[in-house]
């Protein structure tokens, strides 16, 4: 019990010194408030100590003639003068109350003046002064109250004279006072100007803190962003695996259970069905490193050229079928690239496999605005009225109208089948 009673004094004890301490930190400059509150408190020490050395420059004379008086009315004076100072600097907050505070400020600076005859009349004034200029944000109003302080410090000043009984024209007046108001008008300048520096100082610190932070803000959101497009490729990818090699696997399954059922029957129409499921498998096979080697971040080496004629030589090989072609060398992204690419391959498996077709023709070209790809066979063709598209046909459809082009099939009876494909050259 007793141990926590003295943690409690301690603790109390420990309260003035930590103030103590928080106020001589060194202010923080990107904090207008704080430094302000400092500036204040400088002023108010500032105010008190030449009050005290006003009072110790005529002390000891006033003791000698035995001017009691004086000394009172000083301490009473700057008592005053300390007490509105404090009022003003960190208690009132109205703008008017304080221009009350500002008129006894000087009032009180006028009678100190009078009493004491001191020197340090301009000092007191620019104590006063730099308060006004340090809290006024705006230049208009500090040069208002600068040209009203002139004129005031002037009367002032032809004051402290009158009761000095000291006579002097106005041109001597302004002249004796002269000084001062270079004083007043170099502090004016010199405060208000520092203030102005500071306060942009401040705005562009902002400025660039916000700037940060949009900055970070535009990162976040990239790489969130990147994220998401990663995923979403990942995701598409997937869904071409699904859509092409899983198309395709099923229909080698299909091809080779029908030729094994029709083999003993009819040799030929088996042979020709397992031909198109070993194409269909070659398909598939090649789909599948296309997905690997973009998951792992690999793209294709070779030119759309190289590649379509690669395809078109995997397609011949062992088939017996004949592709003849005329292809340009065409600039395009990954996507089109792959696009084209499977395109080729669904319509030569689609040829064998529905249309027994024995010959295509392949042309891909640029146009000024487009590349067109053209396949057609000479398959036994179908109707177009009763034409049912499969998964490869309407998923190559889709595809053509996401990437901002347009598939198109044409087909007669024992006219062939011809598939023609526009898409935007980008």
């Amino acid at each position: 019990m007793n141990k926590g009673k003295q943690e409690t004094k301690t603790k109390l004890k420990e309260k003035p010194i930590l103030k103590a301490l928080e106020f001589l930190k060194r202010p923080d400059l990107n904090e207008e408030e704080k430094l302000i509150s400092v500036g204040k408190w400088v002023l108010f020490l500032l105010l008190i100590f030449f009050e005290i050395v006003i009072i110790a420059q005529h002390t000891g004379d006033w003791l000698a003639e035995r001017q009691w008086w004086r000394i009172g009315l000083t301490v009473f004076v700057e008592a005053s003068l300390t007490g509105v100072e404090a009022e003003k600097l960190f208690k009132v907050q109205n703008f008017s109350q304080k221009l009350v505070c500002y008129a006894l400020d000087f009032f009180c600076v006028f009678l100190l003046v009078i009493i004491t005859s001191s020197a340090f009349l301009v000092i007191l004034y620019l104590l006063v002064l730099t308060e006004i200029y340090i809290t006024t944000e705006k230049l208009v109003p500090a040069t208002m109250i600068f040209a009203t302080c002139i004129p005031v410090y002037v009367v002032l000043y032809a004051g402290t004279l009158f009761f000095r009984a000291e006579k002097l024209s106005i041109v001597e007046l302004l002249a004796s006072s002269s000084t001062a108001i270079v004083a007043l008008t170099l502090h004016f300048l010199i405060i208000n100007f520092l203030m102005m520096f500071y306060r942009q100082y401040l705005k562009l610190e902002r400025t660039l803190k916000e700037l940060d932070e949009s900055k970070m803000e535009l990162q976040k959101a990239y790489d969130e962003l990147e994220e998401v497009t990663v995923l979403k490729e990942r995701q598409r990818i997937a869904k071409d695996i699904h859509d092409t090699a899983g198309h395709s696997i099923t229909t080698v399954i299909m091809q080779t259970e029908a030729a094994k059922l029709i083999i003993d029957e009819n040799a030929v129409e088996a042979k020709n069905k397992i031909i198109a499921a070993n194409l269909q498998a070659k398909n598939a096979l090649e789909e599948l490193r296309d997905s690997v080697h973009l998951l792992s971040g690999r793209t294709a080496k070779m030119s759309l050229k190289e590649a379509i004629e690669l395809i078109v030589r995997e397609s011949m090989d062992g088939t017996g079928i004949t592709i003849r072609y005329a292809v340009e060398d065409v600039t395009v992204s990954d996507e089109i690239y792959r696009f084209l690419c499977n395109t080729l391959k669904e319509g030569v498996s689609n040829g064998l496999r529905h249309g027994k077709a024995t010959a295509f023709w392949l042309e891909l070209r640029k146009t000024e605005k487009d590349i067109e790809f053209l396949l057609s066979d000479n398959g036994c063709g179908a109707d177009v009225t009763s034409l049912e598209e499969g998964l490869g046909l309407s998923g190559m459809k889709e595809q053509a109208k996401r990437l901002g082009g347009k598939l198109s099939v044409s087909t007669e009876k024992d006219e062939g089948f011809e598939i023609f494909l526009v898409l935007p050259l980008r």
